[in-house]
């Protein structure tokens, strides 16, 4: 890109897809700041497990030059899937790791510390909300940032995340109910500790599946299991059934008698947790979601593309992030580099959420398979 001087690039949100694009603009010389409104990268827990995809997230870690700082990292053994019987919890099918390496499981906390340690100091401004977002006249963009003040910029990329404030500067969708809720809980040390679970999970992932009814178990780092409840369900579910979300047992025990008919050793999950329940219901955007370009501002991620999360969302925002800097390094100008990085993007994006859809249907199917 020729230019009497470098971008003013801003990327709102310090998610996986916003620091990979800020790693690849550094690479290649490229001054940027990401404004995160949290107030440090460890104010609170990041996830799960994820397995990283050759074709798009090993391959945004390619280009980012942390390939092999991410397998120093990732667990293979962990790309393993168990699936279960419900009501006896006998063996269906079982996918062991690919070989090669295939799609390597690493928590999403290590894998966003590997992309905050690769960023020059202070890249990152913590405790910086933004507000709103308005493209200029002149081609630009302004950020208003929650304490009065505002900045300008050659490109705002929003990476903000599921209910993005970027957004609005492109597109009027806003998310919408899936009709599946997770509720999220955890065991820690289990090889020690819950030893029944642990052989019962295996190395990586395990499912049991009934109809509008699914438990998904997963393995981390440093014996941690992370266990989801998978309901269809409306939203408010927890108030038609009059249960406090903060009232633990009383969650507990109405989770019990759904899934009362289910083998007792599933029940495991339910009963002996170390970790309180967390409500996560799921929201995606409409599908095709595309806007019309606007000079100055694009998106990437969920803020582009919310999808249910089967495994597809943290490889394209890093994908995404890696094809948007490659574009603003080696296209002749800004508003030329997103177009180019809109126009893959966007129908790749398309493809994607067909799949994931079908993917969440797959996962809790609505009715007996």
């Amino acid at each position: 890109m020729n230019s009497a001087r470098d971008p003013r690039i801003a990327i709102v949100g310090a998610g996986l897809g916003g620091l990979t694009c800020a790693r690849v603009l550094q690479q290649h010389g490229r001054s940027v700041t990401v404004f995160e409104r949290e107030a440090s990268a460890d104010s609170r827990p990041q996830g799960g497990s994820l397995d990283m995809h050759p074709d798009t997230g090993q391959a945004a870690l390619g280009t980012a030059g942390l390939l092999d700082r991410f397998h120093a990292l990732a667990r293979p053994e962990g790309d393993e899937w168990r699936v279960l019987d419900f009501s006896t919890a006998a063996l269906l099918a079982r996918q062991g790791p690919a070989a090669g390496g295939g799609r390597p499981e690493i928590d999403r906390g290590q894998l966003r510390g590997l992309l905050l340690d690769s960023l020059t100091e202070g890249t990152v401004r913590w405790e910086s909300t933004v507000t709103s977002v308005t493209p200029l006249a002149d081609g630009t963009c302004r950020l208003l940032f929650g304490d009065g003040t505002a900045e300008d910029f050659d490109l705002v990329v929003g990476a903000d995340g599921a209910w993005s404030r970027v957004r609005p500067a492109l597109s009027p969708a806003v998310p919408d109910y899936t009709g599946v809720t997770f509720v999220e809980t955890g065991f820690d040390h289990c090889d020690t500790r819950h030893p029944d679970l642990a052989r019962l999970v295996g190395n990586g992932s395990m499912l049991a599946k009934g109809a509008g009814r699914t438990l998904v178990a997963q393995r981390n780092s440093n014996g941690h299991i992370r266990a989801y409840i998978a309901l269809r369900a409306p939203k408010d579910w927890h108030e038609a059934a009059g249960i406090d979300l903060g009232d633990q047992q009383a969650v507990r025990t109405h989770l019990l008698s759904l899934f009362d008919d289910w083998d007792e050793s599933l029940h495991y999950l339910l009963r002996n947790s170390d970790h309180g329940f967390i409500h996560r219901p799921l929201f995606v955007l409409p599908a095709p979601h595309t806007w019309e370009h606007v000079p100055g501002v694009t998106l990437l991620g969920d803020a582009a593309h919310l999808m249910p999360p089967v495994g597809l969302g943290a490889n394209l925002a890093m994908l995404d992030g890696a094809d948007l800097a490659h574009a603003l390094v080696t296209e002749s100008s800004v508003d030329e580099a997103v177009r180019a990085y809109e126009s893959i993007m966007l129908p790749r994006s398309i493809r994607a959420a067909t799949g994931s859809a079908q993917g969440l249907d797959n996962l809790v199917p609505a009715t007996a398979s």
